[in-house]
């Protein structure tokens, strides 16, 4: 029987915006649903907003540093009430945006909770987005799913006791003082703006290092920026239990610590979004943990049913979302052979301040596969010559493999890094080797150049299976 669309995609993040105007611009019949926020999370609960509340809370300190370069620099206070309400005002308008391009595409809009009833078919009930929205069944020939993650708490005791990210994003005030559990990206970004904004901030993490998984001098060198930021870190350690006292909290960690705030928040990770569609009527099979599993091609246990972004827990970066979309929708309804995506070098960022971006492998990942040559710099940005704060440094490295000698990893904390990392990643991608790197001239003065002029092996790691 005839399906009411060729391509129905749930949920209206990147990832799944992307897909859907791509196959709407080959011809397909596309329709796309989303309960909660045009745009995803990416634009309405992460990326976006963090980053404009991490730029609001860079200017204290410049205004501070800007007395080493003659100016009279008395700083003002800060209204929290204002950065918010400017930050939903440019969110309201990226959400008209979105809908305005899928709409200019000729797409179906559905705004509600999505529900499978089969393998072709979707119920759409009323969401807090549309709560007034008559239920309605619809029909597609493939369905993608884009529904994303969702933070998630501790399981402790008083856990809903504490916010999280998103909850985050809309505090009437600025607590005073913070407790912040987790050392990955969001902890670590969080942590930077409440004290930008001068809050107080603990931050509480299970390793000896913030921001597992990445390079283990850049975690080093991290730990410093953070100690420099004026947040108190307590690594090894967790929360064991949340009380409220009066108007405030208190965190029972488990070295025995108490730690008191005015706001307590969870930066623990986050989950797939994937638990109230209705995949079993689907045939979707998922793992314990809730993400929906897929092969190399996206698709799901399910013919015809496929998956992306955050959903699938591989990635977890909005470019790659949107890079799986834009790839999928070629495949199902492109007539040119699909474009490739080098999603083993996808660049990364963390927005402290001041930033970390790498791109490619660690040190310790790289060794895995052989010797390599490490190239570490480390010096104060020629800003803070004059500011005044020397504590703040600039660590660059380059991974280099020692057979090939090509640079497979590239890594740096400093101003700007995220910007500079960018034009690094598609050397990375490229194969280059260090002798490329060598032989480029580098633009003077700037801290990028140093990523060119190292010439000095700083040290050589052995092959570590």
């Amino acid at each position: 029987m005839p399906h009411d669309f060729d391509l129905l995609v749930i949920g209206a993040g990147s990832g799944g915006v992307r897909c859907a105007r791509i196959a709407a611009g080959h011809g397909a019949r596309v329709a796309v649903v989303e309960s909660r926020h045009w745009g995803g999370t990416c634009v309405n609960l992460g990326c976006v907003p963090k980053k404009l509340m991490v730029q609001a809370s860079e200017y204290g300190a410049l205004v501070d540093d800007s007395a080493g370069f003659g100016w009279s620099n008395t700083r003002g206070t800060h209204d929290w009430s204002k950065l918010i309400a400017a930050k939903d005002k440019e969110i309201t308008r990226l959400n008209g945006i979105y809908i305005s391009m899928l709409e200019k595409a000729g797409i179906t809009l559905f705004t509600g909770h999505a529900q499978f009833e089969d393998a072709h078919t979707v119920r759409i009930m009323p969401s807090a987005l549309a709560p007034d929205a008559k239920a309605q069944t619809v029909s597609a020939k493939k369905i993608i799913i884009a529904t994303g993650s969702e933070p998630v708490r501790a399981d402790i005791p008083g856990a809903e006791l504490a916010i999280t990210s998103d909850e985050a994003f809309y505090l009437k005030e600025r607590p005073e003082s913070v407790v912040i559990i987790g050392g990955g990206y969001i902890g670590l970004e969080f942590a930077g703006i409440f004290a930008g904004l001068e809050s107080r901030v603990d931050l509480v993490y299970r390793q000896p290092e913030p921001l597992r998984g990445f390079d283990q001098d850049m975690r080093t060198a991290v730990k410093e920026a953070v100690n420099a930021k004026g947040i108190q870190q307590h690594p090894s350690a967790s929360p064991q239990e949340i009380i409220r006292t009066g108007t405030g909290y208190a965190v029972t960690l488990d070295n025995g610590t108490t730690l008191n705030a005015d706001c307590v928040m969870f930066a623990t990770g986050r989950r797939p979004k994937a638990g109230n569609l209705g995949l079993e009527k689907a045939g979707v099979k998922t793992e314990k943990s809730g993400r929906i599993i897929v092969d190399d091609t996206q698709e799901t246990s399910q013919p015809g049913i496929y998956a992306i972004g955050d959903v699938t827990d591989r990635i977890n970066l909005t470019p790659v979302a949107i890079a799986e979309g834009h790839n999928l929708a070629d495949r199902l309804f492109g007539k040119d052979p699909a474009r490739t995506w080098s999603i083993d070098t996808t660049p990364k960022a963390v927005f402290f301040t001041p930033p970390l971006a790498s791109v490619g492998l660690s040190e310790e990942e790289a060794a895995r596969n052989g010797a390599v040559d490490i190239y570490l710099s480390r010096f104060t940005p020629m800003r803070h010559t004059l500011s005044g704060r020397r504590e703040q440094k600039t660590v660059m490295k380059l991974v280099v493999d020692q057979a090939s000698q090509k640079v497979v990893g590239v890594h740096m904390l400093g101003d700007d890094a995220a910007e500079i990392m960018q034009g690094f990643a598609v050397a990375v991608t490229a194969g280059l080797k260090k002798i490329d790197f060598d032989r480029t001239v580098g633009i003077h003065p700037t801290s990028a150049e140093e990523l060119v002029t190292m010439r000095t092996r700083t040290r050589e790691t052995p092959h570590t299976p």
